[in-house]
């Protein structure tokens, strides 16, 4: 019981629904979330802190990046059911529509200039 009550507080926040919907199919250092979802760093760091502890995210060190990834091995029985729902859900939504939009300008860009 504690898996899916830790699993839905983890999804219940539509900063880290989006979250995990930049990070579908791709690796992401935070700065380049913070620039696609126009969010401060503390706020990012503490979200995927929350993503990572439910097993939705892991992260990987480059010298001064963290870099964010979907977690391919599913923690519990719960998350690969909810991950197949993410990829389809929400693919709609301006706010998501804007997101991708964001991170596209935010990827053409070199990791010095978005990441100060």
């Amino acid at each position: 019981m504690r898996d899916i009550v830790k699993v839905f507080k983890a999804l219940s926040d539509p900063i880290r629904l989006r979250m995990l919907k930049l990070l579908q199919g791709r690796e992401l250092c935070v700065c380049k979330i913070m620039q696609a979802l126009d969010i401060s760093q503390t706020r990012a760091s503490r979200n995927l802190g929350i993503l990572k502890n439910a097993g939705f995210v892991v992260d990987r060190r480059q010298g001064l990046w963290v870099h964010y990834s979907i977690n391919k091995d599913k923690v519990n029985q719960y998350h690969k059911a909810i991950s197949a729902l993410l990829d389809k859900w929400l693919e709609d939504e301006d706010i998501i529509i804007e997101d991708a939009r964001r991170l596209k300008k935010a990827v053409k860009l070199s990791k010095v200039k978005v990441c100060r």
